[in-house]
């Protein structure tokens, strides 16, 4: 969330730098909420001190033996007075709230400018795309072929984008989550951990789906306080909602397979054929929370850490740095992954690297300790998949697809494995 203080103080600031990201900022309504906010505070600033002067004067004509009646009366009209008011100022802030809440965050200035994503800009490239053979089978015949895919029984469970996977493949995309939740954890030192796939309101809003996405979610019956998580940064950020960390126990490093759920509101048609763009899908989901003045350097520990996943399994991969206006709302600087895809012949999304700085963390009242001054400080939170498992597991079957039509499993995933090939 923006900080208020930014706002009242630097507003054209603020909707100068909302606009490199396409985001037009309502100073007007802004400006007029918060003139409404401070004339109501002064109000009830003024009627407490008249209701004090009254309180005392009422005590003062009681000594004396005055009637008191008119002093009375007077008393329970300020009392309502300053109930009234008070009213209006629960409303007028939580409208302060529901503006702010909307307003994405501010971009770095080293995020390149641009609209959409045809203005994001590769900033590296690793590993040699195999020309071994003229046959490119996509996953989904690879898969199919083997009787390992079945998309007929995933939507008679549960509907359109669900599958079932059988067999040696769903033995190698239980094999890709062990190999990366082992890496993390014992190459990366990240701390393992199991996380709820419901979460309620209070969380998805501390990370950003509401109320902006709420479209996207998977909720939980009509009017339910529950939903399904989108991914497995919601519950892994909101472990430090509401809570006041020792700086020297930062950084936090958190990792977690979770299944996630979206809806993919808008995208009906686009990738529906195979594992690429599913309803429920497996993530390997890295969380930092750290102090502000490492936020940078955990960005890019973060990055090497994910591509040292590609980079083991010898995959082709490259990255690119997403412009203002393609950042998520809660990021203000973010790197996509992307692998390499024969059939496609293009590179495909499986990991984003997003720094939130204290966004996030003022959303969920999150803050740290400073050592030293024992100031009370927002902290900064960093997110990214390392990696999306099914868009992973389509590189290794495509990549490592054989002239013969079998699949070879690669080197660090056969310790998980019985087998050489599929």
């Amino acid at each position: 969330m923006i900080d208020i203080k930014l706002l009242q103080t630097k507003s054209k600031y603020v909707s100068e730098q909302l606009k490199k990201r396409g985001f037009y900022l309502d100073e007007s309504k802004f400006n007029h909420l918060d003139s409404r906010k401070k004339n109501i505070e002064n109000e009830i600033t003024d009627l407490y001190i008249k209701r004090k002067n009254q309180t005392k004067n009422l005590v003062s004509m009681k000594k004396i033996g005055e009637n008191v009646d008119d002093e009375i009366l007077e008393l329970s009209f300020l009392s309502q007075k300053i109930k009234d008011q008070n009213n209006k100022l629960v409303l007028v802030k939580k409208e302060i709230f529901d503006f702010i809440s909307l307003i994405p965050n501010i971009p770095l200035f080293e995020v390149p400018l641009g609209k959409s994503s045809k203005e994001n800009i590769e900033i590296y490239k690793w590993g040699k795309i195999k020309k071994n053979h003229s046959l490119t089978r996509d996953h989904k015949d690879i898969m199919q072929m083997s009787s390992s895919l079945d998309f007929n029984i995933g939507s008679k469970l549960a509907g359109t984008r669900f599958s079932v996977i059988e067999g040696k493949i769903a033995a190698m995309h239980r094999a890709l989550i062990n190999f990366m939740i082992d890496t993390h954890v014992n190459q990366n030192g990240y701390k393992e951990l199991y996380v709820p796939y419901l979460a309620n309101k209070s969380c998805l809003f501390g990370t950003g789906q509401l109320p902006k996405f709420s479209e996207d979610l998977f909720n939980i019956g009509n009017g339910s306080e529950y939903s399904l998580i989108p991914t497995g940064e919601v519950p892994l950020t909101n472990l430090v909602r509401e809570k006041i960390l020792d700086s020297y126990v930062l950084p936090l490093k958190f990792v977690a397979h979770t299944s996630c759920f979206r809806r993919e509101a808008g995208s009906y048609g686009k990738d529906s054929k195979g594992l690429i763009r599913q309803h429920q899908f497996e993530k390997v989901e890295l969380v930092g929370i750290v102090h502000p003045d490492e936020s940078m350097s955990f960005f890019e520990e973060m990055m090497n850490n994910i591509q040292v996943i590609l980079r083991k399994l010898d995959l082709p991969y490259r990255i690119v740095q997403l412009c203002t206006g393609d950042l998520g709302f809660s990021s203000c600087k973010t790197n996509d992954v992307e692998v390499w895809i024969p059939s496609k012949k293009k590179y495909l999304e499986v990991s984003s690297c997003s720094l939130c700085g204290d966004f996030q963390a003022r959303r969920m009242y999150a803050r740290f300790r400073d050592s030293e001054t024992q100031s009370v400080k927002m902290l900064n939170t960093l997110n990214g998949s390392g990696l999306a498992v099914g868009r992973t597991l389509v590189a290794v079957l495509e990549n490592y697809q054989q002239v013969d039509g079998s699949i070879l499993v690669p080197e660090v995933l056969k310790k998980y494995l019985n087998y050489e090939y599929i």
